[in-house]
């Protein structure tokens, strides 16, 4: 395979995983929240602590915009914002007991649609998705 033709298909697949993401996390999100807090909690959540320009830079909101959000989400008490240790200039940003509590409730509803999507696989085929991912994380998908 050429290198354009496994361009064209990584293309497809990131295409892809933004379609199964909005259809798996369709309907999961505390009515409280709009779209973009609710995309930022998320991504606390799994890079947890971060900062605003991480946030911001991630997720392609302002830094502005990002602050505001993170203010109102501090508000709503489901993140807490702290000093970082090494670098008293930096904010770090995580998620209270709160947060975490209804960002579990979230993945729980994510994870019983995902359970739902690969209920037909055999235990071979779950086994080689697993492999798959852990290629795509270790070739692909590294920092």
């Amino acid at each position: 395979m050429n290198e354009k033709t496994l361009f064209e298909k990584v293309i497809s697949f990131t295409s892809a995983v933004h379609l199964t993401t909005q259809q798996l996390t369709k309907d999961v999100k505390n009515e409280h929240l709009t779209a973009v807090q609710y995309a930022i909690l998320e991504y606390i959540t799994v890079s947890q602590p971060v900062t605003p320009s991480e946030i911001s830079e991630c997720l392609h909101i302002s830094l502005p915009n990002t602050s505001r959000e993170l203010r109102k989400l501090l508000e709503q008490k489901w993140i807490i914002k702290e000093t970082d240790a090494v670098d008293r200039r930096k904010q770090v940003i995580s998620l209270s007991t709160e947060g975490t509590k209804m960002m579990s409730a979230s993945f729980q509803k994510i994870e019983h649609k995902f359970q739902k999507r690969i209920e037909h696989l055999t235990a071979a085929e779950k086994f080689e998705l697993e492999k798959a991912l852990d290629l795509l994380q270790q070739k692909l998908f590294y920092d």
